[in-house]
């Protein structure tokens, strides 16, 4: 017989068989479903919540996604630290927001950084005044005026030392 009579088709040799099989194997493998894809089951269900929620007019229920919330900027390490700072210090002692701010820078922070822990907390300066008010009373005797000057010097503006003053019955 004939070698030509006798030899394969061109497409039953290995040659072509084995890399057309991997071939079809990839290619179903991207056709079919994949077990770890939740945008199909969540698809699904938020079909089938539509069918099954309709009005009187068998029109489909209007489903509004919930919004998504923007973290806003994430403060440095730097500015949660001077954050931290300014509520330690004003648990313990009462400051004006600038004589806040310079302890921070004091203690080596930028002024940006300062001012960013200072403003990050919700301080009442008002009451930080009338602390520092009283505190100045318990340690010397002071008049109205010079009570009011010195929480001023200290960093408070006029209206939060008058205030401050008028909480100690002066």
């Amino acid at each position: 017989m004939d070698a030509e009579a006798t030899a394969k088709p061109w497409f039953k040799k290995k040659r072509f068989v084995i890399p057309m099989a991997i071939a079809l194997l990839i290619g179903l493998a991207n056709i079919a479903p994949k077990s770890d894809d939740t945008t199909g089951a969540t698809d699904t269900s938020v079909s089938q919540d539509q069918n099954s929620s309709t009005d009187l007019n068998d029109t489909p229920a209007v489903i509004d996604p919930a919004p998504v919330e923007d973290p806003g900027p994430v403060e440095t390490v730097s500015q949660e630290n001077a954050r931290l700072s300014a509520a330690g210090y004003v648990e313990s002692m009462a400051f004006s927001r600038t004589g806040l701010i310079k302890q921070l820078v004091f203690e080596g922070f930028s002024e940006e950084d300062a001012t960013y822990g200072v403003d990050a907390n919700s301080i009442d300066w008002m009451d930080q005044a009338a602390k520092s008010a009283a505190a100045y009373l318990e340690s010397m005797p002071f008049s109205r005026q010079s009570l009011i000057d010195q929480l001023e010097y200290e960093g408070f503006t006029k209206k939060q030392a008058a205030y401050g003053v008028s909480t100690t019955g002066l």
